[in-house]
């Protein structure tokens, strides 16, 4: 087993285990809480299933819930509107929903409600106002990479973005927040994008593509999953490295130590969405369906890799993976708590090493 996985089910066996007698006003024993996901092609996104595997399998042991599904659809949002169609007709207490477009599962999400499931969306999220939503505000990743960029640039520079999967709240939200913070920045240019799809792979190949046509590229604002890739167009185009906004993938932050240790240093910072965030959203939906008080928005942190950091997070993240806290019941009811009280939320853990 990945030493992340060691972590995390560890961390869920504690949080079931500590959990207070009569926390839930009612008892989700015999519930099932099933997992609609758009796409699963790149490693947070496998990530992401993997920790909900171990979230909802433990849960079952520990008679929390009865059963559990994962269906995962093709990048489609008519296939995974099918999907979720079928979940509705097989009478899943919660469905749960990573989606392929914010507006295009409104109607069958509606469907889902009126059958009385509980639907909470997460991630990339859709619309759907009966739905409740785990939200990472992707808006300010973007607003906080800009800032950064126009900060390191005083303010004057050219700019690369590279995106996530196009048609995506994520890819929509992201690109919103770097736009905007750059329109205060007169002397900040974005002069070209290209969709990375948050895989370095396909990142590497589209900026390769784009490269020839731009001129100096001073930075490159990202998505995730996408820092390495660009990384290796510039080196192999013969370019110089521009800063790069990492995405928290072990790649990426291994790359960023690689460079900083190198004669002239390398300076920049990490942001990215937990691929535990699935384990939030599915103690989220285990809360309501228990009957606790549940916002009908929850907001999650996002996890920050610095300088300071860099060093704790390399030795928990095996090849592979991405930075993410351990998200436990008992982690998720005061996440909950803090979004009633409006008070900032429980820091996101950096796991230790195993002894």
């Amino acid at each position: 087993m990945k030493l992340w996985k060691c972590f995390v089910f560890a961390a869920l066996l504690l949080g079931l285990a500590s959990a207070p007698a009569g926390a839930a006003d009612v008892s989700t024993a015999k519930d099932g809480i099933a997992l609609s996901n758009a796409y699963a092609g790149n490693t947070w996104r496998q990530q992401m299933l993997s920790v909900w595997n171990l979230a909802s399998r433990q849960a079952i042991a520990d008679d929390v819930i009865a059963r559990t599904k994962v269906v995962n659809a093709d990048n489609s949002a008519p296939q995974q509107a099918s999907q979720i169609g079928d979940l509705t007709l097989e009478g899943w207490n919660a469905i749960v929903i990573d989606a392929a477009s914010p507006t295009a599962l409104n109607g069958v999400i509606q469907q889902a409600c009126s059958a009385h499931i509980v639907v909470v969306v997460f991630d990339s999220l859709a619309t759907a106002p009966c739905a409740y939503q785990v939200v990472l505000n992707y808006v300010n990743w973007g607003r906080s990479e800009a800032e950064y960029i126009a900060r390191r640039l005083n303010g004057k520079g050219n700019v690369l973005e590279v995106r996530g999967v196009a048609g995506t709240s994520v890819d929509d939200d992201i690109h919103q927040g770097i736009v905007d913070t750059f329109s205060k920045y007169p002397g900040i240019k974005l002069v070209g994008s290209v969709h990375g799809n948050w895989t370095q792979s396909t990142a590497q190949q589209e900026v390769a593509g784009i490269l020839p046509a731009l001129p100096k590229v001073d930075a490159v604002a990202t998505q995730g999953g996408d820092g390495y890739g660009t990384y290796q167009a510039f080196k192999h185009a013969g370019r110089p490295t521009p800063l790069i906004v990492m995405g928290n993938r072990q790649d990426e932050l291994a790359l960023w130590k690689q460079l900083s240790d190198a004669p002239g240093g390398y300076e920049t910072f990490s942001i990215g969405s937990p691929p535990g965030v699935s384990s939030i959203a599915f103690w989220v939906a285990q809360q309501i369906l228990a009957g606790a008080q549940v916002p009908k928005i929850v907001n999650v942190p996002f996890v920050i890799v610095t300088a300071a950091n860099l060093d704790a997070w390399l030795k928990v993240i095996p090849p592979g993976d991405v930075a993410t806290g351990i998200y436990d019941q008992q982690w998720t009811k005061k996440l909950i708590a803090a979004n009633l009280a409006n008070t900032a939320p429980p820091p996101s853990p950096i796991p230790t090493r195993a002894p």
